[in-house]
């Protein structure tokens, strides 16, 4: 993992990207749904010329998404040949990782265990850092069924 972690907040608290994982900060645009796609899944917009897959993050996690998302911008991603628009509630900075990172400590919850890699202290706080393609892989089941 790189020193560099792209900030964000996804359902109220303070996340990490690594920074070599994402390829770019980009405000997304007109977004297609599509048919019979899981909740998480928005739908496809473009940029450029490569297609998006757009994902909200804290319904992935298997968070409630009743409050509005304050950013329009999306961090960029690409696992497994396939191209993804990870929406989050804000997309702060970037950030230095300060030592290794940590274990994550209790009180986050089950669907935070699922997608985090740990916890990090960066300059500005301490972070859980997400694994994107436990993200991209969305709720578990027994969440969803909830």
């Amino acid at each position: 993992m790189s020193d560099l972690l792209v900030l964000a907040k996804i359902g109220g608290r303070n996340c990490a990207f690594a920074a070599d994982d994402v390829q770019s900060v980009v405000d997304i645009g007109a977004i297609t749904p599509i048919p019979r796609s899981p909740d998480y899944v928005i739908g496809l917009s473009a940029l450029r010329s490569q297609t998006l897959t757009v994902l909200d993050c804290r319904k992935a996690i298997g968070l409630s998404a009743d409050q509005k998302m304050t950013d329009a911008r999306a961090a960029v991603v690409r696992v497994d040949g396939h191209t993804y628009a990870l929406l989050v509630d804000a997309i702060d900075d970037v950030a230095t990782v300060r030592g290794e990172p940590g274990e994550i400590p209790g009180g986050f919850g089950e669907e935070w265990n699922r997608v985090a890699r740990g916890m990090a202290e960066t300059d500005r706080g301490p972070v859980l850092l997400v694994d994107i393609a436990a993200l991209i892989a969305g709720p578990a089941q027994d969440e969803v069924a909830a």
